[in-house]
């Protein structure tokens, strides 16, 4: 069935981008935003966004309890991932192993730590873009997509920013004098990417619309499109 297919598609974007943004997060980097800010932020922050996006898509099309499922789903495979990086730390390395087992520590050894920062602050902060997301839905009546999205996104992401950063600073993995300019970039960061990817949400709920002919605010149930592919 085409719904499925395409839902079991985005919640696989969904876990990916979760899982990977959990393993790279030591990285830093600066951006100069065209000379009006300098972002300076974890390459973890790059794909996480697109989490929000594909919760919006699902929430928009198949419905709070999809969403809500494929969150759940995220959080399983992330504790699944720390546990390979667990066993993978654990065997030690040969001694023409292009990695040693230092080099390998490095850069996984806060795996744990960010992964736990990070489901804490990712729970928080999905199950309140989802809330948000369905409260503006039936407060506009399905009007307004761009208010809801963007509504929900914002205050998610200051959640999850702050508290995975609150986190990390308080086990140690980053300095407390980091935590305020961090938590600006961060959150300034995610806003700009929830402000862009407004038009990919537009086109996602205009394409599954005209596909599966629904009406605006006007969600997909997966049994019916199934009975009406089956008389046909």
């Amino acid at each position: 069935m085409l719904a499925q297919r395409i839902n079991l598609i985005l919640g696989a974007l969904f876990i990916a981008s979760l899982v990977v943004s959990n393993l790279i997060f030591q990285k830093f980097f600066s951006w100069d935003f065209f000379g009006l800010y300098t972002f300076e932020i974890s390459v973890g922050i790059l794909p996480y966004p697109v989490t929000f996006l594909i919760t919006d898509i699902i929430s928009e099309v198949y419905g709070k309890k999809k969403a809500n499922q494929v969150v759940t789903a995220g959080i399983f495979a992330s504790f699944f991932s720390l546990l390979i990086v667990y066993v993978s730390a654990a065997v030690p390395a040969t001694d023409w192993s292009p990695i040693s087992d230092a080099l390998f520590d490095k850069v996984f050894g806060a795996t744990a730590v960010a992964v736990f920062a990070s489901m804490m602050a990712y729970l928080l902060a999905q199950y309140i873009d989802i809330s948000i997301f369905h409260f503006w839905k039936r407060l506009t009546k399905g009007k307004h997509l761009w208010l809801r999205n963007n509504f929900s996104t914002f205050l998610s992401q200051f959640v999850d920013t702050f508290t995975v950063l609150a986190l990390l600073c308080s086990f140690g993995k980053i300095d407390w004098a980091l935590f305020a300019p961090l938590l600006l970039s961060g959150f300034l960061f995610k806003v700009l990417i929830a402000l862009l990817d407004t038009p990919f949400l537009y086109a996602a709920v205009f394409a599954f619309r005209k596909r599966f002919g629904l009406k605006m605010g006007e969600e997909l149930d997966a049994e019916v499109v199934l009975l009406k592919q089956e008389k046909i």
